[in-house]
């Protein structure tokens, strides 16, 4: 429950707190839910469900108000409390990290997303899932650039999309006890039911992950909010769909998962095809990094609708993987824009010879992003080609070619901004909290490659709890 209280209570307090003092108070202030989220890790048994709080008589229409954690979620509270550290040592140099509204508004989406992760009812779930868009849409209007017709479409998606989940929420509760995690799973549905309450769930995350053809909000929406605004989506909003994928739309209607299975796989390895050839064809870095985003992760959501253990400790590693790849490429962006004052690649060049720290920690996110051995993307996407080649070869030879198309417009961005010579190009080379956040990512990329089973025996035991829970 104090992962709840503790960045709610940051959030309000950081409006009181003076600008000159509020970039150092949101960075020590987001080390404490870091260090919960460790003493929570330490004291887990995996394969245990660990209650956080919990009310289980029916309240109110069959809500009761269950919070607890498994594996799976527990290693998505990890990625949310250290991602914050590091998005907001990101910002520390810039004006963003001046405004205590900013900060505020940080903290309560922290809290949202907390929420989501240890939600034990369905409408808990749904209550956290819809406050994490509050702040995330002010970030984005606040400090965005200003392109409303953007943020009105994000927004209208996003709704659209909550709102189907929430009558799939209603039509399972009429086979259910309560809207408890327990009572939910327990329902019996015939498979017409399954697929449409599944569909349901499989829109809300569908557009918020984005998977094709759901993803039309994403590049545009990237490409005009600011970083800190891109990683919070990017590196932790969209991870959430993940989840709920795996926790929630599957074990809730099993029953429709042979159906749905195909479709999802399907838009996934479109979505791969489609995010990388365009990816190849742009030149704003950021709608590059964002069209890249929709080819990585269509690759996830095909793998975890395979729904077997190892597909979804897979789809662990690799969520991970991205996030830590998110808050680097986005960083990337960032340091480029703001120094050469363009988002066009082409119009760049001769910066490694400039800054060469900057040009090397680039080339580090670059091969980690194109799933060189010894990173953490290279395990994540072998395992899941190979789960997805397992249900179908030929659906996994093309979503191999990810490997091909991420090298492709990784490389050509890297070379086109990075390499040749240019009279009189001025580029400072990285500040000290870019330096330290470039070298964690690195650092953390290079450990998950090397260790993988730190994320796959975390998760292990609850993927085999949830596929049993499928199967029977």
């Amino acid at each position: 429950m104090e992962l709840l209280i503790i960045p709610f209570a940051l959030g309000l307090i950081s409006f009181i707190v003076p600008k000159n003092n509020i970039r150092f108070f949101g960075l020590i202030g987001s080390l404490v839910p870091a260090v919960l989220t460790v003493f929570h890790l330490s004291g887990y048994t995996p394969g245990t469900l660990t209650e956080v709080f919990s009310i289980k008589e029916d309240i109110i229409f069959g809500l009761t108000f269950t919070m607890h954690y498994d594996g799976i979620a527990l290693l998505m509270m990890l990625l949310t409390a250290f991602s914050f550290p590091l998005i907001f040592l990101s910002n520390y140099n810039r004006e963003l990290s001046s405004s205590p509204l900013f900060h505020a508004l940080a903290f309560f989406m922290q809290t949202g997303l907390f929420g989501v992760f240890i939600a034990g009812d369905g409408v808990l779930f749904y209550i956290f899932w819809e406050f994490t868009l509050i702040p995330i849409f002010l970030i984005l209007y606040w400090f965005g650039n200003g392109n409303y017709t953007t943020l009105v479409k994000f927004f209208i998606y996003t709704m659209v999309g909550s709102l189907a989940m929430l009558l799939s929420l209603i039509w399972l509760k009429q086979y259910a006890v309560s809207f408890a995690y327990g009572d939910l799973i327990a329902a019996q549905l015939s498979e017409k039911e399954g697929f449409w309450i599944m569909a349901g769930f499989m829109l809300a995350f569908a557009i918020k992950i984005p998977v094709f053809p759901f993803h039309t909000w994403q590049p545009n929406t990237y490409s005009t909010a600011p970083m800190a605004g891109t990683m919070l989506l990017s590196a932790l909003m969209l991870k959430m769909a993940l989840y709920g994928m795996i926790k929630w739309m599957i074990p809730l209607a099993p029953e429709g998962l042979a159906n749905m299975k195909w479709i999802v796989v399907v838009l996934g390895i479109i979505g791969i095809i489609y995010g990388g050839i365009i990816a190849i064809k742009q030149t704003d870095i950021k709608k590059i990094f964002a069209y890249a985003s929709i080819s990585h992760l269509g690759l996830i959501a095909a793998g975890i609708m395979i729904f077997s253990q190892n597909a979804i400790s897979a789809s662990m590693i690799q969520i991970i993987n991205h996030s830590i790849l998110s808050i680097g490429l986005f960083l990337v962006a960032e340091v480029l824009i703001s120094r050469t004052g363009t988002q066009d690649i082409t119009q760049m060049g001769g910066i490694a010879e400039k800054a060469p720290k900057f040009a090397f920690w680039f080339m580090i996110i670059t091969f980690a992003s194109v799933s060189i051995p010894f990173s953490a993307g290279f395990i994540g996407e072998f395992l899941l080609l190979r789960e997805i080649s397992q249900f179908k070869l030929s659906l996994g030879i093309l979503a191999a070619s990810t490997l091909v198309f991420g090298a492709i417009y990784m490389i050509r961005a890297y070379q086109l901004s990075m390499s040749g010579h240019k009279e009189n190009l001025q580029f400072a080379d990285l500040t000290w909290n870019e330096w330290v956040v470039f070298c964690i990512l690195g650092v953390l990329a290079l450990i998950f490659g090397l260790a993988p089973y730190l994320i796959g025996d975390m998760v292990k035991e609850s993927a085999l709890q949830l596929t049993y829970i499928v199967a029977n």
